[in-house]
């Protein structure tokens, strides 16, 4: 069975809240700076929560120096801004028994959360 994997950034204090609240015993964790969210991990999470811009960190400082908010981005030029750098992804990546579960909402943290609890 597969392990149960957080990608997140270390120096996010909110991936390090999310870590220090689910448990980081429960994880291998990555940080996405020193070592990238592999390529297939990224298509296996846009197949599973709606696409490529679904899976786009909009927040990110550099989606508005880029310009990217203004333009009209096809989703393979979606994907290739997520695979180029990373903090355009969603964080964390939290992926228990398979599923995977993006971003730092409370109701992503607590379905996170009682899936943990299952497993």
């Amino acid at each position: 069975m597969e392990k149960n994997r957080l990608y997140h950034l270390s120096t996010c204090n909110t991936c390090q809240r999310i870590i220090k609240e689910l448990g980081a015993e429960h994880f291998d964790l990555q940080d996405i700076k020193e070592k990238h969210v592999e390529e297939a991990v990224i298509d296996r999470l846009a197949e599973e929560h709606g696409g490529y811009e679904a899976i786009f960190n909009k927040r990110a400082m550099k989606y508005r120096s880029q310009g990217l908010n203004t333009m009209e981005l096809t989703e393979a030029e979606w994907k290739q801004h997520i695979l180029k750098e990373y903090t355009f992804i969603k964080r964390p990546i939290i992926i228990i028994q398979g599923k995977s579960y993006l971003g730092n909402s409370k109701k992503v943290v607590a379905a996170a959360k009682e899936a943990l609890e299952k497993a």
